[in-house]
């Protein structure tokens, strides 16, 4: 077949579940490099980010978008209402609609109202039980049985989002369930978020990983400049904002130590995504209500609820 006789698929995937389950490495697995950040830490993605998948077969070229939304859980705060309300909204005008369940944790009062509203939404539904490199074959087969009984799901999938295990056959699946019609984005083009907030979700998963329990999740990272040199490098100035005068000291670490490693892995981060060198400056701010600022929650690709 020559290529202007291929067809054109292109379809939007939304990818749903409790928090941590593992939907930002599913994402990153589908798109075959890094676009969302993974962390330990639950709730971790914020914004919408999408990744952008590719897929060939014999008969189609598919562009599938991933919406890799933030986990949906009971929320508490302004933040945790704008991030749920981010979440269904990545789920509106799917063409697939994918749940992701850790079968070793469960998070049981998360999953089961998640069950309930995704029970009566109108898009193809697929299951999909992450971890099977970890968990127990048995139990595996009846929490599927268990789901399936609650939720028409038209598919079920066991898959490692770590290790990539079964990740191949669903991205199969999921290809020919996408519809034929131009492409939305460029061939090379692998995430909508821009470089700035990509260079801003970096440095905050470098908070998450140096800093784990001594951190809560009360911290953001906000772009100031983002400027290219002449000389082909990109200059980057973050502010870290965080809500009490003890976490900053937290995040600056003694003589500076903290910050400036976390810098460091964060720039050579960047320096492998952007394919330029990168000169990172990092500085910390205590405002204790940075949760509460308009301005902020668009940094970072939120809507403002009330």
């Amino acid at each position: 077949m020559s290529e202007s006789e291929t067809t054109t698929r292109c379809g939007v995937v939304a990818v749903l579940g409790a928090p941590n389950a593992g939907k930002s490495t599913l994402v990153n697995q589908l798109v075959g490099q890094k676009v969302a950040i993974t962390s330990a830490k639950a709730q971790t993605t914020r914004a919408r980010m999408m990744g952008i998948a590719l897929h060939e077969s014999a008969d189609a070229n598919t562009q599938m978008i991933l919406v890799d939304t933030p986990g949906i859980f009971a929320p508490k705060r302004r933040l945790d209402r704008a991030m749920v309300s981010a979440a269904w909204e990545g789920a509106e005008a799917a063409d697939a609609v994918l749940l992701l369940v850790d079968p070793v944790k469960q998070r049981r009062h998360e999953l089961e109202p998640l069950l309930e509203q995704v029970a009566t939404r109108p898009e193809r539904k697929i299951l999909v039980l992450n971890k099977v490199d970890v968990a127990k074959k048995e139990p595996l087969l009846v929490l599927a049985q268990e789901l399936t009984g609650k939720v028409d799901f038209a598919e079920v999938y066991f898959v490692s989002a770590l290790t990539g295990d079964g990740v191949a056959e669903m991205k199969d699946a999921l290809a020919a369930l996408m519809p034929e019609g131009p492409w939305m984005y460029p061939e090379d083009q692998v995430s909508d978020a821009s470089e700035r907030l990509l260079a801003t979700e970096i440095t905050r998963e470098q908070l998450y990983k140096q800093l784990h329990e001594e951190l809560p999740y009360d911290s953001a990272v906000r772009p100031e400049k983002y400027l290219q040199r002449p000389d082909g490098s990109v200059e980057i100035h973050q502010q870290i904002v965080v809500m009490r005068d003890n976490q900053r000291a937290i995040v600056l670490g003694k003589g500076g130590s903290r910050i400036k490693a976390i810098g460091e892995a964060a720039r050579k981060e960047l320096t492998e995504l952007l394919g330029q060198k990168v000169h990172l400056f990092l500085h910390v701010k205590t405002d204790e209500r940075w949760s509460e600022d308009k301005e902020m929650f668009e940094e970072m690709g939120l809507d403002w609820v009330k």
